[in-house]
């Protein structure tokens, strides 16, 4: 019996998904920018609440990152784990008596 191919097809986003994304965060990041700059403070103050959007951002894209790296992770050790199961059961001759 021979083995079917097993394909990944990976999920396409559509142009509209990808516009709202980056849409939303501009804004967000654009926001939390001009709120900054109004906030009644010093410049030092302004500055802190700077690094901190900053330092928050990268570390959202570093938890994305990380994220998505374990998820394919899990994704290809399941495939292989399903190749090895396909392959021993097109090996397997159930009247073969076993010795």
């Amino acid at each position: 019996m021979p083995s079917r191919p097993t394909t990944a097809v990976a999920p396409a986003h559509s142009p509209a998904w990808m516009v709202q994304v980056w849409i939303s965060w501009v804004l967000a990041f654009g926001s939390m920018l001009f709120a900054i700059w109004l906030i009644q403070g010093d410049l030092w103050m302004k500055g802190f609440l700077f690094i901190g959007l900053v330092f928050t951002v990268g570390s959202t894209f570093s938890l994305s990152k990380t994220l998505r790296d374990l998820h394919e992770s899990e994704r290809v050790v399941a495939r292989v784990d399903e190749a090895r199961l396909e392959q021993l059961l097109a090996q397997h001759d159930p009247l073969k008596p076993a010795i």
